[in-house]
Protein backbone atom coordinates (compact mmCIF):
# COMPACT_ATOMS: atom_id res chain seq x y z
CA UNK A 1 0.00 0.00 0.00
CA UNK A 2 2.92 2.40 0.58
CA UNK A 3 3.42 2.98 -3.15
CA UNK A 4 -0.12 4.33 -3.76
CA UNK A 5 0.23 7.89 -2.32
CA UNK A 6 3.54 8.32 -4.18
CA UNK A 7 2.01 7.08 -7.44
CA UNK A 8 -0.99 9.36 -6.96
CA UNK A 9 1.25 12.37 -6.34
CA UNK A 10 3.29 11.67 -9.47
CA UNK A 11 0.19 11.27 -11.59
CA UNK A 12 -1.31 14.47 -10.22
CA UNK A 13 1.64 16.44 -11.60
CA UNK A 14 1.84 14.61 -14.93
CA UNK A 15 -1.18 12.89 -16.47
CA UNK A 16 -3.79 14.57 -14.26
CA UNK A 17 -3.47 18.28 -13.75
CA UNK A 18 -6.52 18.99 -11.60
CA UNK A 19 -5.73 19.47 -7.90
CA UNK A 20 -8.92 18.50 -6.05
CA UNK A 21 -9.27 17.28 -2.45
CA UNK A 22 -6.96 14.34 -1.88
CA UNK A 23 -8.63 10.95 -1.56
CA UNK A 24 -6.33 8.60 0.29
CA UNK A 25 -6.09 5.17 -1.43
CA UNK A 26 -5.08 3.53 1.84
CA UNK A 27 -8.15 4.90 3.62
CA UNK A 28 -10.45 3.74 0.81
CA UNK A 29 -8.88 0.29 0.89
CA UNK A 30 -9.21 0.09 4.67
CA UNK A 31 -13.00 0.64 4.53
CA UNK A 32 -13.27 -2.18 2.00
CA UNK A 33 -11.07 -4.46 4.07
CA UNK A 34 -13.46 -4.06 7.00
CA UNK A 35 -16.81 -4.17 5.17
CA UNK A 36 -15.78 -7.10 2.97
CA UNK A 37 -14.31 -9.14 5.81
CA UNK A 38 -15.88 -12.44 6.84
CA UNK A 39 -17.09 -10.73 10.01
CA UNK A 40 -19.68 -8.88 7.90
CA UNK A 41 -20.91 -12.16 6.36
CA UNK A 42 -21.48 -10.75 2.90
CA UNK A 43 -23.71 -7.90 4.12
CA UNK A 44 -27.01 -9.63 3.43
CA UNK A 45 -30.10 -7.46 4.03
CA UNK A 46 -32.17 -8.40 7.08
CA UNK A 47 -29.41 -10.61 8.50
CA UNK A 48 -27.22 -10.14 11.55
CA UNK A 49 -24.80 -8.36 9.23
CA UNK A 50 -27.20 -5.49 8.48
CA UNK A 51 -27.05 -3.71 11.86
CA UNK A 52 -23.28 -4.22 11.92
CA UNK A 53 -22.98 -2.64 8.47
CA UNK A 54 -25.28 0.24 9.41
CA UNK A 55 -23.32 0.87 12.59
CA UNK A 56 -20.05 1.08 10.68
CA UNK A 57 -21.28 3.44 7.96
CA UNK A 58 -23.25 5.65 10.37
CA UNK A 59 -20.31 5.73 12.76
CA UNK A 60 -18.05 6.97 9.98
CA UNK A 61 -20.53 9.66 8.86
CA UNK A 62 -21.04 10.85 12.44
CA UNK A 63 -17.31 11.14 13.05
CA UNK A 64 -16.94 13.14 9.85
CA UNK A 65 -19.61 15.62 10.98
CA UNK A 66 -22.43 14.68 8.60
CA UNK A 67 -25.98 15.01 9.98
CA UNK A 68 -28.70 12.34 9.84
CA UNK A 69 -31.03 12.72 6.84
CA UNK A 70 -33.34 9.71 7.14
CA UNK A 71 -36.92 9.14 8.26
CA UNK A 72 -38.61 11.69 10.48
CA UNK A 73 -39.43 10.12 13.84
CA UNK A 74 -40.85 12.35 16.53
CA UNK A 75 -39.90 15.39 14.48
CA UNK A 76 -36.24 14.38 14.29
CA UNK A 77 -34.36 12.91 11.36
CA UNK A 78 -32.81 9.51 11.93
CA UNK A 79 -29.92 7.89 10.12
CA UNK A 80 -32.00 5.39 8.16
CA UNK A 81 -35.02 5.06 5.92
CA UNK A 82 -37.17 2.01 6.60
CA UNK A 83 -37.51 -0.18 3.48
CA UNK A 84 -40.27 -2.83 3.84
CA UNK A 85 -39.46 -5.89 1.75
CA UNK A 86 -40.92 -9.28 1.00
CA UNK A 87 -38.33 -11.94 1.84
CA UNK A 88 -38.74 -15.45 0.46
CA UNK A 89 -36.66 -18.61 0.41
CA UNK A 90 -37.21 -22.17 -0.77
CA UNK A 91 -37.51 -24.60 2.15
CA UNK A 92 -35.39 -27.71 1.71
CA UNK A 93 -34.53 -29.17 -1.68
CA UNK A 94 -37.04 -28.44 -4.44
CA UNK A 95 -38.44 -31.34 -6.48
CA UNK A 96 -37.95 -30.38 -10.12
CA UNK A 97 -38.32 -32.38 -13.32
CA UNK A 98 -39.02 -32.04 -17.02
CA UNK A 99 -40.70 -34.68 -19.14
CA UNK A 100 -39.29 -34.23 -22.64
CA UNK A 101 -40.77 -36.19 -25.55
CA UNK A 102 -42.17 -38.71 -23.07
CA UNK A 103 -39.00 -39.19 -20.99
CA UNK A 104 -38.87 -37.88 -17.42
CA UNK A 105 -35.70 -36.02 -16.46
CA UNK A 106 -35.01 -34.87 -12.86
CA UNK A 107 -33.37 -31.46 -12.48
CA UNK A 108 -30.97 -30.40 -9.74
CA UNK A 109 -31.25 -26.90 -8.31
CA UNK A 110 -28.13 -24.96 -9.23
CA UNK A 111 -26.94 -27.42 -11.89
CA UNK A 112 -29.22 -27.48 -14.94
CA UNK A 113 -31.66 -24.97 -13.46
CA UNK A 114 -31.67 -22.04 -11.02
CA UNK A 115 -35.11 -21.50 -9.48
CA UNK A 116 -35.99 -18.39 -7.50
CA UNK A 117 -38.19 -18.57 -4.42
CA UNK A 118 -41.74 -17.55 -5.35
CA UNK A 119 -42.19 -13.78 -5.03
CA UNK A 120 -45.93 -13.80 -5.77
CA UNK A 121 -46.90 -14.62 -2.18
CA UNK A 122 -47.36 -18.38 -2.64
CA UNK A 123 -46.25 -20.52 0.31
CA UNK A 124 -46.27 -23.67 -1.81
CA UNK A 125 -45.40 -24.05 -5.49
CA UNK A 126 -46.89 -27.15 -7.09
CA UNK A 127 -46.83 -27.48 -10.86
CA UNK A 128 -47.71 -30.70 -12.66
CA UNK A 129 -46.89 -31.08 -16.32
CA UNK A 130 -46.97 -27.38 -17.22
CA UNK A 131 -46.44 -27.32 -21.02
CA UNK A 132 -43.34 -25.54 -22.33
CA UNK A 133 -43.77 -22.83 -24.95
CA UNK A 134 -40.88 -21.04 -26.66
CA UNK A 135 -41.76 -17.35 -27.03
CA UNK A 136 -38.47 -16.05 -28.42
CA UNK A 137 -37.29 -13.04 -26.45
CA UNK A 138 -40.64 -12.74 -24.67
CA UNK A 139 -41.08 -9.18 -25.89
CA UNK A 140 -44.18 -7.12 -26.50
CA UNK A 141 -43.16 -3.68 -27.80
CA UNK A 142 -46.04 -1.99 -29.64
CA UNK A 143 -44.01 1.15 -30.34
CA UNK A 144 -41.57 -1.06 -32.28
CA UNK A 145 -44.36 -3.08 -33.92
CA UNK A 146 -42.94 -6.15 -32.18
CA UNK A 147 -44.94 -8.94 -30.56
CA UNK A 148 -43.41 -12.31 -29.73
CA UNK A 149 -46.73 -13.68 -28.45
CA UNK A 150 -48.91 -13.20 -31.56
CA UNK A 151 -52.12 -13.51 -29.57
CA UNK A 152 -51.30 -16.96 -28.14
CA UNK A 153 -52.89 -17.59 -24.74
CA UNK A 154 -49.98 -18.41 -22.39
CA UNK A 155 -52.02 -18.86 -19.23
CA UNK A 156 -50.83 -21.95 -17.35
CA UNK A 157 -47.83 -22.41 -19.66
CA UNK A 158 -44.11 -22.46 -18.88
CA UNK A 159 -42.47 -19.86 -21.12
CA UNK A 160 -39.01 -20.53 -22.52
CA UNK A 161 -37.35 -17.19 -23.35
CA UNK A 162 -34.00 -15.93 -24.57
CA UNK A 163 -32.00 -13.37 -22.62
CA UNK A 164 -31.20 -9.90 -24.04
CA UNK A 165 -32.83 -8.34 -27.14
CA UNK A 166 -33.50 -9.70 -30.59
CA UNK A 167 -30.73 -7.41 -31.93
CA UNK A 168 -27.96 -8.76 -29.72
CA UNK A 169 -26.46 -11.19 -32.23
CA UNK A 170 -27.26 -9.29 -35.43
CA UNK A 171 -26.06 -5.92 -34.11
CA UNK A 172 -28.86 -4.01 -35.81
CA UNK A 173 -32.62 -3.91 -35.93
CA UNK A 174 -35.68 -2.65 -34.12
CA UNK A 175 -34.05 -2.58 -30.68
CA UNK A 176 -31.10 -0.31 -31.41
CA UNK A 177 -28.42 -2.85 -32.18
CA UNK A 178 -26.01 -4.13 -29.54
CA UNK A 179 -27.12 -1.73 -26.81
CA UNK A 180 -29.62 -3.54 -24.60
CA UNK A 181 -33.03 -1.99 -24.03
CA UNK A 182 -35.10 -2.72 -20.94
CA UNK A 183 -36.88 -5.41 -22.99
CA UNK A 184 -33.67 -7.41 -22.81
CA UNK A 185 -33.45 -7.51 -19.02
CA UNK A 186 -34.50 -10.62 -17.12
CA UNK A 187 -36.71 -8.47 -14.91
CA UNK A 188 -38.78 -7.49 -17.94
CA UNK A 189 -39.13 -11.13 -19.05
CA UNK A 190 -40.63 -12.05 -15.67
CA UNK A 191 -42.90 -8.99 -15.59
CA UNK A 192 -44.33 -9.62 -19.07
CA UNK A 193 -44.97 -13.29 -18.29
CA UNK A 194 -46.84 -12.30 -15.13
CA UNK A 195 -48.96 -9.78 -17.01
CA UNK A 196 -50.04 -12.58 -19.34
CA UNK A 197 -50.82 -15.12 -16.63
CA UNK A 198 -48.10 -17.64 -17.42
CA UNK A 199 -47.30 -20.43 -14.95
CA UNK A 200 -43.63 -19.59 -15.07
CA UNK A 201 -40.51 -18.68 -17.01
CA UNK A 202 -37.36 -20.56 -18.05
CA UNK A 203 -34.75 -18.02 -19.20
CA UNK A 204 -32.11 -19.71 -21.35
CA UNK A 205 -28.68 -18.75 -20.07
CA UNK A 206 -25.96 -17.93 -22.56
CA UNK A 207 -22.87 -16.17 -21.26
CA UNK A 208 -22.44 -13.52 -23.97
CA UNK A 209 -25.99 -12.11 -24.07
CA UNK A 210 -26.35 -12.40 -20.28
CA UNK A 211 -22.90 -10.79 -19.81
CA UNK A 212 -22.05 -13.21 -17.00
CA UNK A 213 -21.52 -16.92 -16.50
CA UNK A 214 -23.69 -19.62 -14.96
CA UNK A 215 -21.99 -19.26 -11.57
CA UNK A 216 -23.40 -15.74 -11.31
CA UNK A 217 -26.89 -16.94 -12.28
CA UNK A 218 -26.79 -19.78 -9.76
CA UNK A 219 -25.48 -17.63 -6.90
CA UNK A 220 -27.94 -14.82 -7.56
CA UNK A 221 -31.08 -16.95 -7.88
CA UNK A 222 -30.84 -19.93 -5.57
CA UNK A 223 -30.53 -18.02 -2.30
CA UNK A 224 -33.00 -15.85 -0.39
CA UNK A 225 -35.02 -13.53 -2.63
CA UNK A 226 -36.37 -10.06 -1.87
CA UNK A 227 -38.88 -7.73 -3.47
CA UNK A 228 -40.59 -4.49 -2.58
CA UNK A 229 -43.92 -5.01 -0.84
CA UNK A 230 -46.64 -4.89 -3.49
CA UNK A 231 -50.41 -4.56 -3.20
CA UNK A 232 -50.77 -7.36 -5.78
CA UNK A 233 -47.54 -9.38 -6.07
CA UNK A 234 -49.15 -11.84 -8.51
CA UNK A 235 -49.42 -9.02 -11.04
CA UNK A 236 -45.61 -8.76 -11.09
CA UNK A 237 -44.51 -12.37 -10.59
CA UNK A 238 -45.44 -15.77 -11.96
CA UNK A 239 -45.34 -18.67 -9.45
CA UNK A 240 -42.17 -20.08 -11.05
CA UNK A 241 -39.19 -17.92 -12.12
CA UNK A 242 -35.97 -19.55 -13.24
CA UNK A 243 -32.98 -19.81 -15.57
CA UNK A 244 -31.82 -22.97 -17.36
CA UNK A 245 -28.49 -23.94 -18.85
CA UNK A 246 -28.15 -23.64 -22.62
CA UNK A 247 -27.29 -27.35 -22.96
CA UNK A 248 -30.62 -28.28 -21.40
CA UNK A 249 -32.45 -25.96 -23.78
CA UNK A 250 -30.66 -27.49 -26.78
CA UNK A 251 -31.78 -30.96 -25.67
CA UNK A 252 -35.39 -29.87 -25.12
CA UNK A 253 -35.54 -28.36 -28.60
CA UNK A 254 -33.93 -31.43 -30.17
CA UNK A 255 -36.40 -33.73 -28.40
CA UNK A 256 -39.15 -31.64 -29.99
CA UNK A 257 -37.64 -31.99 -33.47
CA UNK A 258 -36.33 -28.42 -33.43
CA UNK A 259 -32.90 -26.89 -33.77
CA UNK A 260 -32.15 -24.43 -30.97
CA UNK A 261 -29.99 -22.12 -33.09
CA UNK A 262 -32.55 -22.08 -35.91
CA UNK A 263 -35.32 -21.25 -33.41
CA UNK A 264 -33.21 -18.44 -31.99
CA UNK A 265 -32.61 -17.11 -35.49
CA UNK A 266 -36.36 -17.14 -36.12
CA UNK A 267 -36.92 -15.21 -32.88
CA UNK A 268 -34.79 -12.36 -34.23
CA UNK A 269 -37.53 -11.48 -36.71
CA UNK A 270 -40.81 -9.69 -35.97
CA UNK A 271 -42.51 -12.50 -37.91
CA UNK A 272 -41.61 -15.01 -35.18
CA UNK A 273 -44.47 -17.12 -33.80
CA UNK A 274 -44.43 -19.07 -30.50
CA UNK A 275 -43.24 -22.66 -30.76
CA UNK A 276 -44.72 -25.36 -28.50
CA UNK A 277 -42.16 -27.85 -27.19
CA UNK A 278 -42.86 -31.52 -26.53
CA UNK A 279 -41.95 -30.99 -22.90
CA UNK A 280 -43.65 -30.37 -19.57
CA UNK A 281 -42.30 -29.14 -16.25
CA UNK A 282 -43.29 -30.33 -12.79
CA UNK A 283 -42.20 -28.74 -9.55
CA UNK A 284 -42.99 -29.07 -5.88
CA UNK A 285 -41.47 -27.06 -3.03
CA UNK A 286 -42.42 -24.97 -0.04
CA UNK A 287 -41.61 -21.28 0.25
CA UNK A 288 -41.05 -19.43 3.49
CA UNK A 289 -42.02 -15.80 2.95
CA UNK A 290 -42.49 -12.85 5.26
CA UNK A 291 -42.39 -9.08 5.27
CA UNK A 292 -39.25 -7.65 6.83
CA UNK A 293 -37.79 -4.17 7.12
CA UNK A 294 -34.35 -3.36 5.78
CA UNK A 295 -32.82 0.10 5.73
CA UNK A 296 -31.31 2.72 3.50
CA UNK A 297 -28.66 4.79 5.30
CA UNK A 298 -29.01 8.54 4.81
CA UNK A 299 -26.57 11.28 5.78
CA UNK A 300 -26.98 14.93 4.85
CA UNK A 301 -24.89 18.08 4.59
CA UNK A 302 -27.29 21.01 4.44
CA UNK A 303 -26.59 23.65 1.81
CA UNK A 304 -25.69 27.19 2.88
CA UNK A 305 -27.80 29.04 0.28
CA UNK A 306 -30.23 26.54 -1.24
CA UNK A 307 -30.76 23.76 1.31
CA UNK A 308 -33.96 22.64 -0.43
CA UNK A 309 -31.97 21.64 -3.55
CA UNK A 310 -30.19 18.31 -3.34
CA UNK A 311 -27.32 16.45 -4.99
CA UNK A 312 -27.38 12.73 -4.17
CA UNK A 313 -24.31 10.56 -3.87
CA UNK A 314 -25.31 6.90 -3.74
CA UNK A 315 -23.89 3.39 -3.44
CA UNK A 316 -25.40 0.11 -2.29
CA UNK A 317 -24.17 -1.37 0.98
CA UNK A 318 -25.58 -4.88 0.53
CA UNK A 319 -24.24 -7.99 -1.14
CA UNK A 320 -25.35 -11.64 -1.38
CA UNK A 321 -24.62 -12.67 2.21
CA UNK A 322 -24.02 -16.36 2.92
CA UNK A 323 -24.97 -18.77 0.13
CA UNK A 324 -23.96 -21.84 -1.81
CA UNK A 325 -20.30 -22.87 -1.33
CA UNK A 326 -17.82 -22.49 -4.15
CA UNK A 327 -15.30 -25.17 -5.16
CA UNK A 328 -13.17 -24.25 -2.14
CA UNK A 329 -16.10 -24.53 0.25
CA UNK A 330 -16.32 -20.76 0.83
CA UNK A 331 -19.94 -19.72 1.50
CA UNK A 332 -19.43 -16.00 2.28
CA UNK A 333 -20.03 -13.66 -0.64
CA UNK A 334 -17.88 -10.80 0.62
CA UNK A 335 -18.69 -8.28 -2.11
CA UNK A 336 -15.44 -6.32 -1.95
CA UNK A 337 -15.56 -4.71 -5.38
CA UNK A 338 -19.34 -5.10 -5.52
CA UNK A 339 -19.84 -2.85 -3.66
CA UNK A 340 -17.79 -2.25 -0.53
CA UNK A 341 -15.56 -0.01 -2.62
CA UNK A 342 -18.57 2.13 -3.61
CA UNK A 343 -19.41 2.59 0.07
CA UNK A 344 -15.76 3.47 0.77
CA UNK A 345 -15.99 6.21 -1.85
CA UNK A 346 -19.30 7.41 -0.36
CA UNK A 347 -17.77 7.72 3.11
CA UNK A 348 -14.68 9.52 1.85
CA UNK A 349 -16.85 11.78 -0.35
CA UNK A 350 -18.66 12.85 2.81
CA UNK A 351 -15.31 13.52 4.46
CA UNK A 352 -14.16 15.71 1.57
CA UNK A 353 -17.33 17.82 1.52
CA UNK A 354 -17.44 18.15 5.30
CA UNK A 355 -13.84 19.36 5.38
CA UNK A 356 -14.35 22.06 2.76
CA UNK A 357 -16.48 25.19 2.53
CA UNK A 358 -20.17 24.51 3.00
CA UNK A 359 -21.76 23.96 -0.42
CA UNK A 360 -24.61 26.16 -1.65
CA UNK A 361 -26.88 23.18 -2.23
CA UNK A 362 -27.43 20.23 0.09
CA UNK A 363 -25.57 16.96 -0.38
CA UNK A 364 -27.24 13.64 0.42
CA UNK A 365 -25.10 10.57 1.09
CA UNK A 366 -27.38 7.62 0.39
CA UNK A 367 -26.29 4.03 1.04
CA UNK A 368 -29.09 1.84 -0.27
CA UNK A 369 -30.09 -1.71 0.57
CA UNK A 370 -31.06 -4.71 -1.56
CA UNK A 371 -29.45 -3.63 -4.82
CA UNK A 372 -28.47 -7.23 -5.41
CA UNK A 373 -32.14 -8.22 -5.13
CA UNK A 374 -33.24 -5.91 -7.94
CA UNK A 375 -32.37 -2.29 -7.03
CA UNK A 376 -34.98 -2.46 -4.27
CA UNK A 377 -33.54 0.10 -1.84
CA UNK A 378 -33.07 2.71 -4.55
CA UNK A 379 -36.47 1.88 -6.01
CA UNK A 380 -38.04 2.43 -2.61
CA UNK A 381 -36.25 5.76 -2.13
CA UNK A 382 -37.25 6.94 -5.61
CA UNK A 383 -40.89 5.99 -4.93
CA UNK A 384 -40.78 7.47 -1.41
CA UNK A 385 -38.21 10.27 -1.59
CA UNK A 386 -37.16 11.95 1.64
CA UNK A 387 -36.35 15.08 -0.36
CA UNK A 388 -38.39 16.13 -3.42
CA UNK A 389 -37.30 14.65 -6.73
CA UNK A 390 -38.31 17.86 -8.51
CA UNK A 391 -35.53 19.74 -6.72
CA UNK A 392 -33.03 16.90 -6.75
CA UNK A 393 -30.31 18.22 -9.05
CA UNK A 394 -28.90 14.81 -9.88
CA UNK A 395 -27.73 11.45 -8.58
CA UNK A 396 -24.12 10.28 -8.84
CA UNK A 397 -23.91 6.55 -8.17
CA UNK A 398 -20.78 4.50 -7.56
CA UNK A 399 -20.69 0.73 -8.01
CA UNK A 400 -17.74 -1.63 -8.50
CA UNK A 401 -14.69 0.48 -9.25
CA UNK A 402 -11.54 -1.07 -10.69
CA UNK A 403 -8.75 -2.28 -8.42
CA UNK A 404 -6.17 -2.35 -11.25
CA UNK A 405 -4.84 1.18 -10.77
CA UNK A 406 -5.25 4.60 -12.40
CA UNK A 407 -6.72 4.88 -15.88
CA UNK A 408 -6.48 7.61 -18.47
CA UNK A 409 -10.21 7.33 -19.09
CA UNK A 410 -13.50 6.81 -17.25
CA UNK A 411 -16.96 5.60 -18.20
CA UNK A 412 -20.57 5.31 -17.07
CA UNK A 413 -22.95 2.37 -16.90
CA UNK A 414 -24.82 2.03 -20.17
CA UNK A 415 -25.63 4.91 -22.47
CA UNK A 416 -27.22 8.13 -21.28
CA UNK A 417 -28.13 11.31 -23.11
CA UNK A 418 -28.02 14.11 -20.55
CA UNK A 419 -26.26 17.27 -19.50
CA UNK A 420 -24.88 15.53 -16.43
CA UNK A 421 -22.65 13.46 -18.70
CA UNK A 422 -21.43 16.62 -20.44
CA UNK A 423 -20.48 18.03 -17.04
CA UNK A 424 -18.69 14.81 -16.10
CA UNK A 425 -16.69 14.89 -19.34
CA UNK A 426 -15.73 18.52 -18.71
CA UNK A 427 -14.51 17.71 -15.19
CA UNK A 428 -12.64 14.69 -16.47
CA UNK A 429 -10.83 16.85 -19.01
CA UNK A 430 -9.47 18.94 -16.13
CA UNK A 431 -7.84 15.74 -14.87
CA UNK A 432 -6.42 15.04 -18.30
CA UNK A 433 -8.77 12.09 -18.66
CA UNK A 434 -11.14 11.17 -21.46
CA UNK A 435 -14.58 9.61 -21.53
CA UNK A 436 -14.99 6.13 -23.00
CA UNK A 437 -18.59 5.02 -23.64
CA UNK A 438 -19.64 1.82 -21.93
CA UNK A 439 -17.88 -0.89 -23.96
CA UNK A 440 -20.66 -3.38 -23.15
CA UNK A 441 -23.94 -1.58 -23.75
CA UNK A 442 -25.33 -4.99 -24.72
CA UNK A 443 -24.99 -6.03 -21.06
CA UNK A 444 -27.71 -3.55 -20.04
CA UNK A 445 -25.64 -1.92 -17.29
CA UNK A 446 -27.85 1.17 -17.41
CA UNK A 447 -30.70 -0.88 -15.95
CA UNK A 448 -28.55 -2.69 -13.39
CA UNK A 449 -27.37 0.13 -11.13
CA UNK A 450 -29.05 2.21 -8.46
CA UNK A 451 -29.27 5.35 -10.57
CA UNK A 452 -31.96 3.74 -12.75
CA UNK A 453 -34.98 4.09 -10.40
CA UNK A 454 -34.25 7.82 -10.18
CA UNK A 455 -33.60 8.13 -13.92
CA UNK A 456 -36.93 6.59 -14.88
CA UNK A 457 -38.60 9.22 -12.68
CA UNK A 458 -36.81 11.97 -14.57
CA UNK A 459 -33.96 12.79 -12.17
CA UNK A 460 -30.66 13.20 -14.03
CA UNK A 461 -28.72 10.20 -12.78
CA UNK A 462 -25.65 8.20 -13.77
CA UNK A 463 -23.39 5.49 -12.40
CA UNK A 464 -19.77 6.51 -12.86
CA UNK A 465 -17.22 3.80 -13.51
CA UNK A 466 -13.49 3.26 -13.86
CA UNK A 467 -11.86 3.31 -17.26
CA UNK A 468 -9.88 0.53 -18.94
CA UNK A 469 -6.99 2.51 -20.46
CA UNK A 470 -4.64 1.86 -17.55
CA UNK A 471 -1.64 4.13 -17.00
CA UNK A 472 0.32 0.93 -16.48
CA UNK A 473 -0.62 -1.54 -19.18
CA UNK A 474 -3.05 0.35 -21.39
CA UNK A 475 -6.41 -0.86 -22.68
CA UNK A 476 -5.37 -4.49 -23.08
CA UNK A 477 -4.44 -4.79 -19.41
CA UNK A 478 -7.54 -2.93 -18.26
CA UNK A 479 -9.86 -5.05 -20.36
CA UNK A 480 -8.20 -8.25 -19.21
CA UNK A 481 -8.63 -7.23 -15.58
CA UNK A 482 -12.31 -6.38 -16.13
CA UNK A 483 -12.99 -9.65 -17.92
CA UNK A 484 -11.19 -11.66 -15.24
CA UNK A 485 -13.25 -10.03 -12.52
CA UNK A 486 -16.53 -10.79 -14.30
CA UNK A 487 -15.49 -14.36 -14.98
CA UNK A 488 -13.85 -15.30 -11.69
CA UNK A 489 -15.23 -13.03 -8.98
CA UNK A 490 -18.49 -11.28 -9.85
CA UNK A 491 -21.22 -12.55 -7.49
CA UNK A 492 -18.86 -15.25 -6.25
CA UNK A 493 -17.15 -15.78 -2.88
CA UNK A 494 -13.86 -14.85 -4.55
CA UNK A 495 -14.85 -11.15 -4.59
CA UNK A 496 -12.65 -10.51 -1.58
CA UNK A 497 -10.36 -7.69 -0.45
CA UNK A 498 -6.65 -8.20 -0.89
CA UNK A 499 -3.68 -5.97 0.03
CA UNK A 500 -2.48 -6.43 -3.56
CA UNK A 501 -5.18 -4.00 -4.77
CA UNK A 502 -4.00 -0.83 -6.47
CA UNK A 503 -6.54 1.59 -4.96
CA UNK A 504 -4.87 4.65 -6.47
CA UNK A 505 -7.25 4.38 -9.43
CA UNK A 506 -10.26 4.39 -7.12
CA UNK A 507 -8.91 7.52 -5.45
CA UNK A 508 -8.64 9.28 -8.82
CA UNK A 509 -12.17 8.20 -9.73
CA UNK A 510 -13.35 9.59 -6.38
CA UNK A 511 -11.70 12.93 -7.16
CA UNK A 512 -13.56 13.08 -10.46
CA UNK A 513 -16.89 12.23 -8.85
CA UNK A 514 -16.26 14.84 -6.15
CA UNK A 515 -15.46 17.49 -8.75
CA UNK A 516 -18.75 16.87 -10.56
CA UNK A 517 -20.74 17.06 -7.33
CA UNK A 518 -18.96 20.23 -6.24
CA UNK A 519 -19.68 21.81 -9.62
CA UNK A 520 -23.39 21.10 -9.22
CA UNK A 521 -23.50 22.03 -5.55
CA UNK A 522 -22.13 25.52 -6.09
CA UNK A 523 -23.96 26.55 -9.25
CA UNK A 524 -27.46 27.31 -10.47
CA UNK A 525 -27.24 24.60 -13.07
CA UNK A 526 -30.13 22.17 -13.51
CA UNK A 527 -28.85 19.42 -15.82
CA UNK A 528 -31.49 17.72 -17.91
CA UNK A 529 -31.93 14.80 -20.27
CA UNK A 530 -31.48 15.36 -23.99
CA UNK A 531 -34.55 16.23 -26.03
CA UNK A 532 -34.81 12.68 -27.42
CA UNK A 533 -34.32 10.89 -24.10
CA UNK A 534 -37.15 8.71 -22.81
CA UNK A 535 -36.76 10.41 -19.42
CA UNK A 536 -37.00 14.04 -20.59
CA UNK A 537 -40.79 14.33 -20.57
CA UNK A 538 -41.28 13.26 -16.95
CA UNK A 539 -38.51 15.62 -15.80
CA UNK A 540 -40.05 18.54 -17.67
CA UNK A 541 -43.38 18.10 -15.87
CA UNK A 542 -41.71 19.38 -12.67
CA UNK A 543 -39.78 22.26 -14.24
CA UNK A 544 -41.83 24.86 -12.37
CA UNK A 545 -40.47 23.64 -9.02
CA UNK A 546 -36.89 24.54 -9.92
CA UNK A 547 -35.64 28.08 -9.41
CA UNK A 548 -33.20 29.41 -12.04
Amino acid sequence: MKKFPLLLALLSTTVFAQATPHFDPARLSHHVEILASDAYEGRGPATAAEPKTIDYIVGQLKAIGIQPGGDLKGGTRGWTQDVPLLRASITGTPSLSITSNGTAMPLTQGDQIAVRAAMNGDKQVTLKNAPLLFVGYGTSAPERKWDDFKGVDVRGKMLVVLINDADFETGSGDFGGKAMTYYGRWTYKYEEAARRGAAGVLIVHETAPASYGWATVKNSNTNTMFDIVRADPKAAHTPFESWIQRDLAVKLFADSGLDFEAAKKAAQSRDFKPMPLKAMLSANYAVQSETIVSHNIVGRLAGAKHPDETIVYSAHWDHLGVGQPDAKGDRIYNGAVDNADGIAVLIEMARAFAAGPKPDRSILFLAVTAEEKGLLGSEYYAANPLYPLATTVGMLNTDALSTAGPARDFTISGSAKLGLLDDLIAEGAKQGRTFTPDPQTEAGHFYRSDHFPMAKRGVPAISIGSGEDLVQGGVAAGRADSEAYTRDKYHQPADEWTPAWNAAGQALDAELIYALGQRLANSREWPNWSANSEFRAVRDTTAGARRP
